[in-house]
């Protein structure tokens, strides 16, 4: 929160202004993005050609996501994994830049900005 402290030397606002350059060359960089997790799942069921033993089905690899407040789910093909996984772990990189560029914006912000001065609270 702004309060009324030294304001930043110019040397100080133009380094955070550096960093801030430099994380969103690397958003700049990332390929695409999704959200959500995959999972390897296999299912076990009955075996309906031979009774009292089961069968297992799989294993699927499932992309599981949200839209809408809901969760969808969608069994990928082999060839789908890799680039959905890539594209998972990019997310989760643009999630962790976006994060550090909110923080050195707020800096920034703070550095340039006069805050409200607090009251003092005399009893």
């Amino acid at each position: 929160m702004a309060t009324k402290e030294s304001p930043k030397s110019p040397k100080q606002t133009d380094a955070m202004e550096r960093r801030r350059e430099k994380i969103l060359q690397r958003i700049a960089k990332i390929g695409p993005v999704l959200q959500g997790t995959i999972t390897r799942r296999s299912i076990v069921r009955d075996d309906p050609r031979n009774p009292g033993m089961q069968k297992e089905y799989g294993p699927y690899n499932q992309w599981t996501w949200k839209r809408e407040g809901k969760t969808v789910t969608v069994n990928l093909s082999a060839s789908q994994l890799k680039p959905y996984q890539h594209a998972i772990a990019e997310n989760r990189k643009l999630e962790e830049l976006l994060q550090q560029l909110r923080d050195v914006s707020l800096e920034l912000l703070e550095a340039r900005t006069e805050g409200v001065p607090k009251r003092s609270r005399n009893k």
